[in-house]
């Protein structure tokens, strides 16, 4: 085991690096003068030229990436040009924000959807596999936009049974510790505001986590019904083994493999992709971040965006061959 895991994390030493060149490549593939795009026409030569030396965009290009790659490896992602604060310090509770959301949405979606995906191949062909098909369908199709705002409606204007924007009740906040609410409230033992911080992430959580819900059911319920067509499992039923121990038991590890490549791309896709959801509940997250960048053209802010992100994507992907190599011990020795 140790050897695979060994070899999968050599591998990710050329596809950070790849990452770090395209990320590096976005304000260069800007046409014109990257220094008047960002500040815009009307701004003066001496400006102009003063950004250009900030950015070191006087240097040559390969100079400029090794210069780039140093300050990465130093922890040094650069200063913000709209609020001259360092981006590694200012982006950390917006990161925290959307990490929270997104494994919350996932927590939800992968509970959610395994089981119905897992009852609805048990019972395939009933009403409540035709009723999860169904669901699953309409959450696919769904938009989130869409979602979100009906949710808002219902629970929160009509029933007032939760809260429909921000994080956490302002006017009591817990002490921000990891920035991450749900941690920092454990922390402080304030169990009303851990309440709170739960109760704010119930709406968008499910806005967010209900297309990878969708998509988890089908998938294993499709994975389910191969599985459960196999030997091994008809050897279980015979053997007078309960269709529960059977189903969660056996069947269950055997069609887990493609299930869980689904839960990597959707968690990865969670992160880029959140900003409807952040949007719409006023969630201060890192989607809305690099959107309010690019609005105000903050490159080093959306080239430093989009490198977390591509490297917290790339973290989940090992994490997931890890997992695969768990489960199924066969798949160290290919």
């Amino acid at each position: 085991m140790s050897s695979y895991v060994l070899k999968r994390l050599l591998i990710l030493i050329p596809v950070l690096i790849g990452m770090t060149i395209i990320v590096f490549s976005i304000i260069h593939a800007i046409p014109g003068d990257p220094a008047e795009t960002i500040l815009g026409q009307k701004a003066t030569e001496q400006s102009k030229e003063a950004l250009r030396e900030q950015l070191g965009l006087k240097k040559p290009w390969l100079q400029q990436y090794f210069t780039y790659l140093g300050d990465l490896v130093k922890g040094d992602l650069g200063k913000s040009i709209r609020t001259k604060e360092p981006i590694a310090k200012e982006i950390m509770p917006y990161l925290a924000a959307t990490l929270e959301l997104t494994f919350t949405s996932m927590l939800f979606a992968t509970f959610v959807g395994m089981n119905a995906g897992i009852i609805s191949a048990w019972k395939q062909n009933s009403w409540f596999d035709y009723i999860i098909m169904v669901i699953a369908l309409m959450g696919v199709s769904m938009p989130i936009f869409w979602l979100g705002l009906m949710e808002q409606w219902i629970f929160s204007i009509k029933l007032h049974w939760l809260p429909s924007i921000g994080r956490m009740d302002q006017r009591d906040p817990v002490e921000s510790v990891t920035n991450l609410y749900i941690i920092d409230s454990l922390i402080a033992g304030r169990w009303d505001q851990l309440w709170t911080v739960m109760k704010h992430l119930v709406l968008p959580s499910i806005a967010l986590g209900t297309i990878p819900m969708a998509i988890i059911a089908r998938m294993t319920r499709s994975s389910m019904l191969e599985v459960m067509k196999s030997d091994f499992v008809r050897t279980a039923k015979a053997k007078g083994m309960s269709q529960f121990f059977v189903v969660y038991k056996h069947a269950l590890k055997n069609a887990s493999i493609p299930v869980l490549t689904v839960i990597g791309l959707q968690t990865g896709s969670l992160l880029g992709g959140a900003v409807l959801t952040e949007t719409i509940f006023a969630w201060p997250g890192v989607g809305r971040y690099i959107f309010e960048a690019i609005s105000s053209r903050d490159y080093p802010v959306i080239q430093s965006g989009i490198l977390i992100i591509a490297f917290i994507f790339i973290v989940i992907n090992l994490i997931v061959d890890l997992l695969y190599a768990l489960i199924d011990p066969r798949i160290q020795y290919k």
